[in-house]
């Protein structure tokens, strides 16, 4: 009898923990995010965008840098002529402008990311609204950005990239 009693409750436990389970169990689906931000039309004005501002950091450096070898050929070809004192002002100038130039370089690329981030965030946040109204429609609980997770395994009818290109008029 107590064998009984503890199989049935065995039985009872593993059919309450397999309801469970099954009340748990939700739809995933998954994306290339970056491939629909990519097809977006809106992404060739950015990118013009972004070339003009990189450019204009770009001939800043490249004046800060030519000010630079201008003076580092200056002082190499006077260097044996200098007198001592004048040799240690002209070194000092010299790393001066070198460390000028690192930050000017490190500021630039913080700037440009900043700028990449600021025209970027309008076309991911669009895709981002059509991914979520499509998981939506379809009963999608989570979906994954492919480009970001390798799927070693998925069915084509959980890949919502066609779903999500027709909601933004994407071919």
């Amino acid at each position: 009898m107590k064998k009984l009693f503890k199989v049935a409750l065995i039985a009872g436990c593993m059919m309450l923990l397999m309801g469970n389970f099954a009340k748990a169990q939700q739809k995933i689906g998954h994306i290339a995010f970056d491939q629909v931000v990519g097809l977006l039309p809106e992404l060739a004005t950015v990118k013009t965008q972004l070339t003009a501002y990189q450019k204009t950091w770009s001939d800043q450096l490249g004046t800060l840098n030519t000010e630079y070898q201008n003076k580092l050929n200056d002082y190499q070809s006077k260097q044996a002529t200098m007198t001592d004192a004048v040799k240690s002002i002209k070194q000092a100038e010299l790393t001066d402008l070198g460390k000028r130039f690192q930050e000017q370089q490190s500021n630039a690329q913080q700037q440009v990311d900043a700028k990449t981030t600021e025209l970027s965030k309008p076309l991911i946040d669009k895709v981002r609204a059509a991914v979520t109204a499509v998981a939506k429609e379809k009963g999608y609980a989570y979906v994954l950005n492919s480009t970001q997770t390798d799927l070693l395994v998925s069915p084509d009818a959980d890949d919502l990239m066609p779903a999500v290109k027709a909601k933004l008029g994407l071919k």
